[in-house]
């Protein structure tokens, strides 16, 4: 892993000597490289994100198909995940009575970004699947419509839009202005802020890693003696400390999307 990012990010002079290369955006806009010039063509980042669909397509397929009353090893890290979610994010903010009737949609939505987010530390793949705005959004308006249909189906089309906008006990007057604000409180500003939160964090987290292993590929093969290696040493070990944390900001931030999804469908199925 260390070495091919590090090659992949860093460009060598004919003379040998080693040219720092800082990483920028378009480590995020590779080239195309299958149906080019097409509405389907791949570049590194779609197939990443393909694999990562299979990848939790097989696990769940398996889980499935094999599940046993006396579970094994892999059953019962999947159910132990599964079990966590339907706690900690369905039961925690919508109650047991009526957490079940929405964890298919919070599920979905936990474990497809947590296998999105942690494509970015698997060897050979290297860049998080919701590094580009396409994946976090596409979440995003999956958890919007989520809450929408949650509150329309819970209160009613006019009740519920009343209850978002018009909060009870405001002065008829002052709804002149709340309504215009609670409008762009709930229905723009929540996709936006569970999108920009989720891309911020992945991007972050790719470009630290890749500086930490472009510097140790500069220092070891651009410096010559002890100093090159020591320092070279140095942001190696800064690299493989950031693996282990990005792993922790990926589930981190899985549960963080979900989380919040779980409090919109709480506060849309809620009358105010």
């Amino acid at each position: 892993m260390l070495v091919s990012l590090a090659a992949a990010s860093a460009t060598t002079l004919a003379d040998g000597d080693s040219l720092w290369h800082v990483p920028g955006l378009e480590e995020f806009f590779p080239e195309p490289f299958l149906f080019e010039g097409t509405p389907f063509e791949i570049n590194r980042l779609i197939m990443v994100r393909l694999i990562a669909v299979v990848l939790l397509a097989i696990v769940f397929g398996l889980y499935a198909r094999r599940a046993r009353l006396v579970p094994g090893r892999s059953q019962s890290a999947v159910e132990m995940l599964m079990e966590f979610a339907r706690k900690q994010i369905g039961f925690e903010i919508l109650g047991e009575e009526k957490a079940d009737r929405y964890m298919p949609l919070l599920a979905t939505i936990f474990f497809g970004t947590l296998f999105m987010n942690l494509t970015g530390v698997i060897p050979g793949l290297q860049i998080a699947a919701t590094s580009v705005i396409g994946m976090p959004l596409v979440y995003a308006l999956v958890a919007y419509v989520g809450f929408i249909a949650a509150g329309i189906k819970e209160q009613g089309l006019g009740h519920f839009f009343k209850s978002q906008l018009m909060p009870p006990g405001v002065p008829k007057i002052l709804y002149l202005l709340m309504v215009p604000i609670e409008f762009l409180s709930t229905f723009i500003i929540r996709p936006a802020t569970l999108t920009i939160r989720l891309l911020a964090n992945m991007i972050a987290g790719h470009l630290i890693l890749v500086l930490c292993f472009v510097g140790t590929n500069f220092l070891y093969l651009g410096m010559s003696g002890l100093p090159g290696i020591a320092l070279g040493s140095v942001t190696l070990l800064a690299g493989i400390a950031f693996v282990a944390f990005e792993l922790f900001v990926g589930a981190l931030q899985a549960y963080i999307f979900a989380l919040l999804t779980s409090i919109y469908i709480s506060l849309s199925i809620e009358e105010h």
